[in-house]
């Protein structure tokens, strides 16, 4: 969810204000994708890299963080809410705020909805590679699924589909393992600027593509 802080300084605003305005987006686009039945939202909302911001900026978002992880957006839409990312470094009162929410939500069933915070895609394989050795599992024993059940996104399958927006074109460590088939698509669009619209784009864009996993066409083709 790219291009908060310029979007707010078009307009001549303080980056908080684009980040008030994304968190309306967010609620507009998992509402939007409820009703296309997609199963599983991620979001990108804070990187390990973003500590390095300026404290009264960190400080708005996880302010931000604390008034919106309400019930409305959950319950409204039956969602159920998960976190992916080093949670120990979030403040003890979002923490709290977010483990009730796991709870309260766990049984919705239409969507998942996973904020991925203070994450970043090498802590997350550092933290998957210190665990497999601390469970002293052999290494001629270490496929692709065991490094996959000691990911963070054990509960959830790999995404089809990576939407950036914000005009930068680079995956910025987010989900390098999990996005091995992902198709990427990016957009100029500023988060807060991304609407319904946007997203059929998005979405459209996927449709049209061949998805192949290292198969011919003619291999795809007679398999439907």
């Amino acid at each position: 969810m790219d291009g908060n802080g310029r979007w707010a300084k078009a307009k001549g605003q303080p980056r908080t204000a684009g980040h008030i305005q994304g968190v309306e987006t967010v609620r507009v686009i998992t509402e939007e994708c409820v009703h296309l039945g997609v199963k599983y939202l991620t979001l990108y909302t804070f990187s390990t890299e973003n500590w390095n911001r300026p404290p009264e900026e960190v400080r708005a978002l996880m302010g931000l963080l604390l008034k919106n992880l309400e019930d409305e957006i959950f319950m409204k839409n039956n969602v159920r809410f998960r976190v992916i990312g080093d949670k120990t470094r979030l403040p003890e009162d979002v923490q709290e705020k977010m483990n009730m929410m796991i709870e309260r939500t766990a049984k919705n069933d239409a969507m998942t909805l996973v904020l991925a915070l203070s994450y970043s895609a090498r802590w997350e394989l550092t933290h998957a590679m210190q665990e497999i050795a601390r469970e002293g599992i052999a290494a001629e024993d270490i496929t692709e699924d065991v490094v996959s059940a000691h990911l963070q996104t054990t509960f959830m399958p790999d995404p089809e589909l990576l939407i950036r927006t914000g005009g930068e074109q680079r995956v910025s460590n987010y989900l390098l393992w999990q996005i091995a088939y992902t198709e990427l698509y990016f957009c100029d669009t500023f988060w807060p600027d991304f609407d319904q619209e946007a997203l059929h784009l998005a979405i459209a864009d996927y449709q049209s593509r061949e998805r192949r996993f290292g198969k011919t066409s003619e291999q795809i083709n007679e398999n439907q």
